[in-house]
């Protein structure tokens, strides 16, 4: 075994019986590439990663190719879920040489981890003439090694990096609907989603544009919001018999995951879900809801309520084994029920996707046509396909499942906890409460630690396991969780943990400079440069999210700091937003705010939590809610008088008190 054997990381394990002298990422690796001049292999990947794994069989466990390795190289590798901090640095670097991404990411630096070459996936050959190359190239001609890492360093530096604005624009519905009128160039008007293939979910996308659709008042948009939702829902990246979606799909169609089931996607998708419900009623999105939720619960939550982070893509070797089914295993589970279930799920003798005689359950038309079709009624149908569910949901669990990736990391969590109360706030089922406080406990009592994050679950018994590095990621998606949190609460000290999280992040990652957050703290280990966050991706970028948490906290306690941190982050932003609107959804939600201007909505009395119920039932995407029966935020002074009261501010200005939702409704629409 090599010196990943006492690693934690389950990504690093999986490489521990390599030829390869593989080392983790640390001062002994780097140290020695010094020492001994040689070139450095930053290998970087995920436990889930299907395209890693078979890198991994291909080369990295092939001696021929790890020897080569192993003479001309110090050979590092890292988890990307442990260490965004050194991915988002090499992951700058391949997409600045080949203008792509991904993982596994293969990157080979100098001795001083400055990249000379950057790419993903290779096959045997290709990479085993590769590495000869480069290690001829640094031997022939150091000098041009020299120079070109040093261009290219300088390139990482600017990457994402952006202007401090100075002029205070004045945000309007046009600056909103142009960044819309750009982006509809993208749209699948058929099957939902954006472009061809492949397709990831992109909940924050649809987040924000459910959003723009209500307040703009644009059906166009809220058509497709409403089309990709039922299409996601639908397909085969939906995992049918027992919920949760996978990370994407590699068709047009939403019919072949990448089998892979990320905590991240879960979560945001159960936010997205439950807010599309209150948006526009769908017994189809409280079914998700329950069923995202449901997965999580029963396959990645851990005994102490920390939410684990991945399953992973492949079973006994084989990409999507433990998912898809060949006909006759359906015939025999279900018997007679069998033909209904097959025609709803298209299940066919031959298989319905490359695999031979190997089906993925998607669904594609509506229920009312393909029972008229069949010759009975919905409910009939429903009902018989609800139950073949769960016969071939047991049925499944007798296979080999998938590999867990059992790493505990704060920033999914939080998203996750978002979720769930999203999914409270919906639905008001207690259960989702009872489960977003276990989570939010585990969080206060393993992962802060005197107002900082740790970001990796430090497991007790095991001393070893962990990490001390938090990143602006983990920040962000905990305070938003825990704001979250106390608006279906009413519970002061989530805030508290909010708000001391949030003052930890500006002393610590704050750039006075550029008016933006650092991903990495200032006593965090140095590395070849300092980069920011900036554009929104499959998860919304840590700066956007920590702008819309000061935006929020700045509201609840009257905090000029904040409110004006978040003001510039959003500046310096807009100039950029109009190009590429997908890029930057998550600042859309805060453009959406300035523009429309956020309610502030105080429930206070006895009576406060029925109020606040019936409340939620009403769509306000740009709202903050407080309250309760006792509270001692600023716009909560001297209003607990011993009446259930709703009071209703914006900018600075409250309406009189009102006592009904009704009441409170024409204020918050006026």
């Amino acid at each position: 075994m090599n010196r990943l054997a006492n690693s934690t990381s389950p990504y690093l394990l999986q490489h521990a019986n390599n030829p390869v002298d593989w080392h983790p990422w640390g001062p002994e690796a780097l140290q020695k590439a010094r020492d001994e001049n040689k070139l450095i292999i930053v290998s970087i990947g995920y436990s889930a990663c299907h395209w890693c794994h078979v890198m991994e069989h291909e080369s990295f466990e092939d001696e021929q190719v790890a020897a080569v390795m192993n003479e001309y190289f110090v050979c590092i590798k890292v988890d990307r879920e442990e260490r965004p901090d050194v991915d988002q640095i090499y992951m700058s670097a391949v997409q600045l040489i080949s203008g792509r991404g991904g993982w596994p990411l293969n990157c080979i630096c100098l001795p001083d981890q400055r990249p000379i070459y950057a790419g993903t996936y290779f096959r045997k050959n290709d990479w085993t003439s590769l590495l000869f190359n480069l290690a001829d190239y640094y031997k022939q001609k150091p000098e041009e090694a020299l120079e070109y890492a040093t261009r290219l360093t300088d390139g990482i530096r600017k990457y994402e990096s952006i202007p401090f604005v100075t002029s205070q624009p004045g945000y309007k519905k046009e600056d909103v609907a142009a960044i819309v009128g750009n982006w509809k160039k993208y749209f699948d008007r058929t099957e939902g989603g954006m472009g061809t293939a492949p397709k990831f979910p992109m909940p924050n996308n649809w987040h924000f544009l459910i959003r723009y659709a209500h307040l703009m008042q644009d059906e166009e948009i809220g058509g497709l919001a409403k089309l990709t939702l039922q299409k996601m829902a639908e397909g085969g990246i939906y995992d049918h018999l027992g919920g949760g979606f996978a990370r994407y799909a590699v068709d047009g169609l939403w019919h072949v995951p990448h089998f892979e089931k990320m905590l991240y996607d879960n979560g945001q998708l159960a936010s997205l879900y439950a807010e599309a419900y209150t948006w526009q009623p769908s017994a189809l999105y409280k079914q998700i809801v329950d069923e995202i939720i449901g997965f999580a619960a029963r396959e990645l939550l851990s005994p102490e309520g920390g939410f684990y982070s991945a399953l992973d893509a492949d079973s006994e070797g084989v990409e999507g084994k433990f998912y898809t089914f060949d006909k006759e295993e359906i015939q025999k589970v279900l018997g007679i029920e069998a033909e209904l279930f097959c025609i709803y799920y298209h299940i066919t003798d031959e298989g319905n996707w490359e695999e031979e005689q190997t089906n993925i359950l998607f669904k594609r038309g509506h229920d009312n046509d393909l029972a008229e079709a069949i010759g009975i009624s919905v409910d009939e149908m429903l009902e018989s396909v609800t139950a073949s569910r769960k016969k071939l949901f047991e049925a499944r669990t007798r296979r080999t499942p998938p590999g867990l990736d059992n790493k505990i990391l704060a920033s999914w969590n939080g998203l996750m906890l978002k979720g769930l109360c999203d999914a409270y706030r919906a639905f008001n089922e207690q259960k989702y409460l009872d489960l977003a406080l276990k989570n939010a406990g585990f969080i206060v009592d393993n992962l802060l630690n005197r107002g900082r994050i740790i970001r990796v679950y430090k497991d007790p018994a095991n001393l070893e396991q962990g990490g001390k590095e938090a990143f602006l990621d983990d920040y962000a998606n905990v305070i938003d969780a825990f704001i979250a949190l106390y608006e279906v609460t009413f519970d002061e000290q989530w805030l508290g943990h909010a708000v001391q999280l949030a003052d930890n992040a500006i002393d610590h990652y704050f750039d006075d400079v550029s008016g933006m957050f650092y991903f990495t703290a200032d006593d965090d280990e140095l590395l070849i440069a300092r980069k920011s966050e900036i554009m929104d991706g499959v998860i919304p970028s840590s700066n956007s999210v920590m702008a819309r948490n000061l935006h929020k906290l700045g509201l609840l306690f009257d905090n000029q700091h904040y409110t004006e941190i978040a003001g510039q982050q959003l500046r310096n932003i807009m100039p950029h937003m109009a190009k590429y609107g997908s890029a930057y959804s998550n600042w859309c939600m805060l453009l959406l705010d300035e523009v429309f201007g956020t309610a502030e909505v105080a429930i206070v009395g006895d009576n406060s939590e029925v109020l606040r119920i019936e409340m939620e039932k009403n769509y306000i995407p740009n709202k903050i809610i407080l309250g309760g029966t006792k509270g001692s935020l600023p716009l909560l002074r001297d209003k607990f008088t011993g009446k259930t009261q709703i009071f209703v501010c914006k900018d600075k200005t409250c309406g009189l008190p009102a006592a009904t939702i009704a009441d409170a409704l024409k204020q918050i629409e006026a």
